[in-house]
C-alpha cells in the first residue's frame, strides 16, 4: 500500500534507463578493481571488486542525493519507499550487497570467460536478481524488495539519454 503512494509519487523509471546506468556503474567498477586487481596481486579481484562497489554505491550515493555516476547521467535516484528520501547507510548496504555479491560474480565470469567459456554462468545470480523487475508491475528488483527501495526519476542529473536521442537525430537529418 505505501509502495503505491510513494510510487505514484514520484515517476517510475524505465527499465532500459534503470539498466543502462547500472552499466555504467559496473564498467566504472570493474575497470577500477581490475586497475587495483593488477597492482595489488595480493588481494583477489572479488574483494576489491566489492570493497569499490560499498564504497561507489553505498557512501557516494548516500552524500549524492541518491544518485551514483551512472544515475546522474540518466537522470535517476534512489528513494527509500517508506521515508520518500534518500536511503540510510544500512539500508543502502543491505542493497547494494545483494546486488554486489551478484555484479561480483559476473565480473569474475566475465573475466575469465576467455580461460573458460563456463564462467558465463556467474552472471546468472545477477540476472536472477534484476529479472524479477521484469516480473510484475512494481518494477523492483530482488535487492529493491529487500531494501525497500525504489528507482525514480530525478530532475538532477546530466540526461544523457535525451542528449545522445538528440545527437543521433541530428547525425541522421545531416546523411540526408
Amino acid at each position: 500500500m505505501l509502495t503505491q503512494i510513494v510510487s505514484e509519487r514520484f515517476p517510475r523509471v524505465k527499465l532500459w534507463r534503470r539498466t543502462l546506468a547500472f552499466l555504467i556503474d559496473f564498467l566504472v567498477i570493474w575497470m577500477i578493481g581490475g586497475l587495483f586487481a593488477a597492482i595489488l596481486p595480493i588481494l583477489p579481484f572479488f574483494i576489491l571488486f566489492l570493497a569499490f562497489w560499498l564504497a561507489y554505491r553505498v557512501v557516494l550515493v548516500s552524500r549524492n542525493h541518491g544518485q551514483s555516476l551512472g544515475r546522474y547521467a540518466l537522470d535517476v535516484t534512489l528513494v527509500d519507499s517508506r521515508f520518500n528520501s534518500v536511503p540510510q547507510l544500512l539500508i543502502l548496504s543491505k542493497r547494494e550487497g545483494i546486488l554486489g555479491l551478484a555484479a561480483a560474480l559476473a565480473a569474475i565470469g566475465l573475466n575469465a570467460i576467455s580461460l573458460n567459456p563456463a564462467g558465463i554462468l556467474l552472471v546468472i545470480p545477477l540476472v536472477v536478481d534484476c529479472g524479477f523487475a521484469w516480473t510484475e508491475d512494481s518494477r523492483r528488483a530482488f535487492h529493491d524488495r529487500v531494501a525497500k527501495t525504489l528507482v525514480v526519476g530525478s530532475r538532477r542529473g546530466y540526461s544523457l539519454d535525451l542528449k545522445v536521442k538528440r545527437l543521433v537525430a541530428e547525425l541522421t537529418r545531416n546523411m540526408k
